[in-house]
């Protein structure tokens, strides 16, 4: 287990040190991180909206069934039954506590929505923001490459920019010359 554990650190010293080393990349795996992240919470923000439309037609059944039991009560007291009556009244109470106990269910699941809603918002920002740094990492890289590449083509050309530099009249005569005698040929040739 020992090997295990010092090859696995092994490598997340690597991993780490190689990120390090290209910062781009952390950037990406951050990103890919807070895709995924925005990505649960957007599923849990769903599921917790459909078990509050559950909660909701839960606490709309149990509204019904206490009116049921309520206008049970008032109908055996008119009757005189005050035995149906208790019971119908117990029934009642009991609907209405396990109503409070759905009520406060969903109370729980609206709060729970908020609090995924604002860290969805939190965790969209921060991925934007990372975004962000990731364009302007590529666009410094992008230019560190040119300006490498810009270095190392001026170095190895630094002597054949400054000849030709000095020597810019004398390719145009040159070019002039060529022209000159092309044309020449051409008439030599029609005139034939």
């Amino acid at each position: 287990m020992g090997l295990f554990d010092d090859l696995s650190r092994f490598l997340e010293n690597r991993l780490e040190e190689f990120l390090r080393n290209n910062p781009h990349l952390e950037l990406e795996a951050l990103l890919e991180q807070l895709r995924e992240q925005e990505e649960g919470t957007l599923k849990l923000i769903a599921d917790l909206q459909v078990q509050e439309k559950r909660s909701q037609e839960e606490i709309l059944s149990t509204a019904q069934e206490i009116q049921r039991w309520h206008i049970r009560v008032q109908k055996a007291k008119n009757a005189g039954r005050e035995d149906l009556a208790a019971a119908a009244g117990e029934r009642e109470a009991a609907l209405l506590r396990e109503g409070n106990q759905r009520w406060g269910h969903m109370q729980g699941l609206k709060e729970r929505i908020n609090q995924s809603q604002e860290l969805l918002r939190k965790i969209q920002q921060r991925r934007q923001e990372v975004q962000a740094k990731a364009v302007e990492a590529q666009t410094a890289r992008a230019k560190a490459q040119t300006q490498k590449r810009f270095e190392t083509s001026g170095w190895s050309n630094k002597t054949s920019s400054y000849s030709t530099s000095g020597f810019d009249d004398l390719e145009e005569k040159f070019r002039n010359w060529e022209t000159q005698d092309e044309l020449e040929q051409m008439k030599r040739n029609l005139g034939k």
